[in-house]
């Protein structure tokens, strides 16, 4: 058997990337080599949603659902942010 599992993928890695690209004009003391370590402090705070099609997911979330997964999303790239640049400032101080 050889399955191809090349399109699976977790569906939250590209809202991620796509909201700290976004949002890193707003922390001009985190240079773009910080970018992805905010990508992995946030990705690591949602639950994993693994899909193979992005219109699979969005074909079956309502709403609702989807304005809450936006959110979280967002708390958790704001929280990455802060976190990430708090690590940073504490690596200066030593």
């Amino acid at each position: 058997m050889n399955a191809d599992f090349s399109s699976v993928h977790n569906h939250y890695e590209r809202p991620v990337f796509d909201a700290v690209a976004r949002l890193a004009a707003t922390y001009p003391y985190l240079d773009e080599d910080a970018l992805p370590d905010v990508a992995c402090v946030a990705l690591n705070r949602l639950g994993a949603r693994y899909i193979r099609h992005t219109v699979d997911l969005a074909f079956y979330l309502t709403e609702k659902e989807r304005l809450s997964m936006d959110q979280t999303i967002n708390e958790a790239v704001s929280f990455a942010f802060e976190f990430v640049q708090a690590r940073i400032a504490m690596r200066a101080r030593r």
